[in-house]
C-alpha cells in the first residue's frame, strides 16, 4: 500500500505587495496553524518517509514547520517544478517514486492539489490552506498508483472540529 498526504500551505501574507508571489511568507494566522496540523499528524502517528514540497516560500515554510512538529530529521525535497504545475506533472512524479517510500508527504498549492485529489478520488471540496488530503493506493508500487486504486482516508484542515 502506498500513501500520500495531500498539504495544501498554511495561510500566507499579502502585506508585502511589492513580494513577488513566489516569494510571500506565511502570516500570523499560517505560522499557527502549521504547527497545529503538524501535531494532528504527530497524534495519528503518521511518519513521512519523503517530503516533497514546492520551493514558494510559503510551501517550504509550511513543509519545515510541520517536518518540526514530527521530528522529520530527513532532507526535505523542494522542488521548483511544483510550483504552478499541474495534475499530470503532479501524477508523474508520484508515479516515478522510488518504491522504498510508503508514505509520501506532498506540500504544495491550489488549484493543482484540489485537481490531483479529485482525480484520485473525487473530491470536490476546496482544500483550505493547511488543510490536508489522505489518499491510499492499494499498490506496491508507486507505478502502479491510479484513481481505480485510490481511497480516501481523511480530510483535515485547521477549522475543522477534531
Amino acid at each position: 500500500m502506498k500513501k500520500i498526504y495531500i498539504i495544501r500551505h498554511a495561510k500566507s501574507s499579502w502585506k508585502d505587495m511589492d513580494l513577488e508571489d513566489f516569494d510571500r511568507p506565511l502570516n500570523k494566522r499560517g505560522e499557527l496553524n502549521a504547527p497545529l496540523m503538524g501535531k494532528r499528524l504527530k497524534k495519528k502517528s503518521v511518519v513521512p518517509d519523503i517530503i516533497l514540497s514546492s520551493s514558494a516560500l510559503r510551501a517550504k515554510t509550511t513543509a519545515k514547520m510541520i517536518a518540526k512538529e514530527l521530528q522529520y530529521s530527513q532532507k526535505i525535497v523542494f522542488k521548483d517544478d511544483m510550483y504552478h504545475t499541474n495534475v499530470i506533472f503532479l501524477h508523474k512524479m508520484l508515479k516515478h517514486l522510488d518504491d522504498k517510500h510508503t508514505t509520501v508527504f506532498l506540500f504544495g498549492h491550489n488549484s493543482e492539489l484540489n485537481m490531483l485529489a479529485e482525480y484520485y478520488v473525487d473530491l470536490e471540496e476546496n482544500i483550505p490552506t493547511c488543510g490536508i488530503v489522505e489518499i491510499e493506493f492499494s499498490s506496491k508500487k508507486w507505478s502502479g498508483i491510479s484513481s481505480k486504486n485510490a481511497t480516501l482516508l481523511s480530510f483535515d484542515y485547521p477549522k475543522k472540529e477534531n
